[in-house]
């Protein structure tokens, strides 16, 4: 059960009442919100989508927490073939496992020879299971990677291996992952048909890797059931979060033609969330000719590395800063070690101290140099509250392609590169 906010969201410093010229006016903010009403009452109206029911769904968790339980204790390594959002779901969510618990798991969401060739071989494929991941069923990276893994489990261990260390996730229906997975007699667990690979994360596709993991596969669906449930019941869009996300954005991009969008965490365990939502915004919004351009950035490490340009580059940018309370955590620094006065600041404090004043510095930089900034404070992150990001993100990514006149669900273009790329194979290029 979640009984306190999950993250104060909060838009103020995206505004031109706060920042001055280049902030968002009240009259481009105003007519965004009025324009964001009706996509947000076709998402009050849609509670039976199938990504909307996700939060309350719990009836296959029971097979999954099994299913999990068996590769917990029969493997030392897991690993998730998939690209795209059949891997990035899993890989956010399993970045809030504690480091050095067992299984350990690899998410081989690229096809770059020598990484594949690396990571297989240090396994003991005695001990490692498998599992795939494609909705269509028909990607071909994923495809390829699952049959070298059925290959080095039929060299290693023989044909009845494969069938005892390998799941494949994939959409009802002919496909060739599907008919692969019953030739090598793969457990199946079905893909919802009607959920898109980067829209899953609260399914199986995220929850199994989560729950291999141990981690509390319910308590993502009860944070991400909060912030549904708060934005659909809010009376206006101005009282929805992730509409007045929306509408910031769609404003700012209109207004003041700010067509990038920093997210920016301040957590490492966010690091996999901060590419997630690359991909679900660009994927989803980048059509016709519009959209806006999401880049994933990581306090502090890029303000050592990107701060210059965002601070004193051209004036393009939304920023989206994630933060949580620090002061006072981590190791403390030595007092008296450093026999430096300029370094008397650092002495006696926690490393949480330090990365408090730079998480305020980097705002309160952005903010009063003008730079549209969206504050995100989390109390905690745990479970419900990435559920909550998650949820948030995802409906304010579905309002964001309304107002920009595009259809969040497809990826037209993408589909062209995998005809072409098969195209090629098909005619015997290199």
């Amino acid at each position: 059960m979640v009984s306190e906010p999950l993250f104060r969201h909060d838009v103020s410093d995206c505004l031109a009442a706060n920042i001055g010229a280049h902030g968002l006016s009240d009259d481009a903010y105003e007519r965004a919100l009025v324009e964001a009403e009706p996509f947000l009452e076709t998402l009050r109206g849609s509670r039976d989508l199938a990504l909307l029911g996700l939060p309350g769904r719990s009836d296959d968790l029971p097979g999954l927490e099994t299913l999990a339980a068996r590769y917990r204790d029969g493997f030392d390594d897991v690993v998730v073939l998939g690209i795209g959002g059949s891997s990035l779901g899993g890989r956010t969510l399993c970045a809030l496992a504690p480091q050095g618990r067992s299984p350990r798991l690899h998410f081989m969401d690229n096809i770059d020879p020598g990484h594949v060739e690396a990571l297989l071989g240090g396994l003991e494929l005695a001990r490692s299971g498998f599992l795939a991941i494609s909705k269509s069923g028909g990607t071909a990276e994923t495809l390829a990677q699952t049959l070298i893994c059925i290959g080095a489990l039929r060299a290693a261990l023989g044909d009845a291996a494969v069938g005892d260390r390998m799941t494949a996730i994939v959409a009802p229906g002919p496909s060739p992952l599907r008919r692969l997975a019953e030739r090598h007699r793969i457990a199946i667990l079905d893909h919802d048909a009607d959920i898109g690979g980067r829209f899953s994360v609260l399914s199986a596709t995220g929850l199994l890797p989560a729950l291999i993991a141990g981690l509390d596969g319910r308590g993502f669906g009860a944070g991400a059931a909060v912030v549904l449930d708060e934005a659909l019941a809010a009376p206006t869009a101005a009282d929805c979060a992730p509409a007045v996300g929306a509408a910031v954005s769609v404003g700012l991009l209109r207004e003041h033609r700010l067509a990038t969008t920093v997210l920016m965490p301040y957590d490492e365990a966010l690091a996999g969330f901060a590419l997630w939502f690359r991909q679900l915004w660009a994927e989803s919004l980048g059509k016709g000719g519009g959209g806006t351009t999401p880049a994933a950035a990581m306090g502090v490490t890029d303000q050592h590395s990107q701060l210059q340009l965002y601070l004193d580059g051209p004036r393009d940018k939304m920023f989206t800063l994630i933060t949580r309370p620090r002061d006072g955590v981590g190791p403390a620094i030595p007092e008296g070690l450093s026999g430096d006065p300029e370094l008397a600041y650092l002495e006696g404090r926690a490393l949480g101290d330090l990365m408090a004043a730079e998480q305020r510095a980097t705002a309160d930089s952005l903010a009063r140099g003008g730079r549209p900034l969206r504050r995100i404070e989390l109390p905690r992150l745990d479970e419900p509250a990435l559920g909550g990001l998650l949820m948030h993100f995802m409906l304010e990514t579905i309002i964001a392609a309304g107002l920009m006149g595009v259809d969040p669900f497809g990826q037209p273009a993408v589909e062209q590169g995998k005809r072409l790329a098969r195209d090629y194979l098909a005619d015997g290029a290199p």
